[in-house]
């Protein structure tokens, strides 16, 4: 298998190289306007609309950054994160109190919620007119954008499931909602939800457990940079341990350079080679 040299707008369902493009696609909303434009035209994608907005949350976070590339046969948005060590600071708090879930179904944590809730009306109002030819639309996110990646795919998917998303990428995404909107999340669009984990990283591990809790359909990125389906709690606890001697000097800095969306990048780039 190769590294495929152009976005795939056409084919369905679960992917590595889908992964991978996506994986691109998230890394790319770090980038300024222009650059985003440029490549998105590179892509395939002719139209490009970007999302900004800015709010007062109750954690060092001060805006919601996203962007829009639509084509004649596929639509994605992405979602921006944020650096590792600030996500990592304020979803170590668990005294912040959990919002309403999408449709009514469980909590989602306020942060995120708050987020969301600040760009969610100019993403809708802009898929609304872009996607008139019966186009796919993916969702994508690293860090930050993984959690608003999950939470947009949950709230079109829960609330309007005739425009739902025929798929959700997240990139070391922290856990986002309590178990009853997993659960819900889960039983219709489990299918359609992939969230990739890198080894060791710290961010998928916040905020603490039981409040809050993944969605299913892990892609765990082992300590070699392979990618597995599935991964036995035991055979995963060990891999985690050999990852932690990568570096024998800083052994604890392994959780923030697994975040790392290059890092991300590079192992799904060896596995389609």
């Amino acid at each position: 298998m190769a590294v495929p040299v152009s976005f795939d707008h056409a084919s369905t369902g679960y992917s590595l190289q889908r992964a991978y493009w996506l994986a691109r696609a998230a890394d790319l909303a770090y980038k300024a306007p222009a650059a985003i434009e440029e490549q998105a035209a590179q892509w395939g994608f002719g139209r490009v609309r970007h999302h900004h907005t800015r709010f007062t949350p109750p954690f060092p976070l001060q805006d919601t950054q996203a962007y829009t590339m639509a084509g004649d046969r596929m639509i994605v948005t992405a979602f921006r994160g944020t650096e590792p060590a600030r996500i990592r600071d304020w979803l170590s708090d668990a005294t912040t109190p959990p919002s309403p879930g999408p449709g009514g179904n469980g909590y989602v944590h306020h942060g995120f919620a708050e987020a969301l809730r600040s760009v969610y009306p100019d993403v809708h109002d802009t898929l609304t007119e872009l996607r008139g030819n019966g186009q796919t639309l993916y969702f994508t996110g690293h860090s930050l954008g993984g959690a608003l990646a999950m939470l947009a795919g949950a709230r079109l998917y829960l609330e309007e499931p005739h425009l739902a998303a025929d798929g959700v990428y997240t990139y070391g995404q922290p856990r986002t909602c309590d178990r009853l909107l997993a659960e819900a999340f889960n039983k219709g669009f489990g299918g359609r939800m992939y969230r990739f984990v890198n080894n060791n990283d710290v961010v998928p591990q916040l905020p603490p457990e039981p409040v809050f809790t993944h969605v299913r359909a892990l892609r765990y990125i082992d300590s070699h940079g392979r990618v597995h389906e599935t991964m036995p709690m035991l055979t995963a606890l060990g891999d985690r341990a050999k990852g932690l001697t990568a570096d024998p000097f800083a052994p604890a800095s392994d959780g923030v350079r697994d975040h790392f969306m290059h890092n991300y990048l590079t192992a799904l780039e060896k596995n389609l080679a």
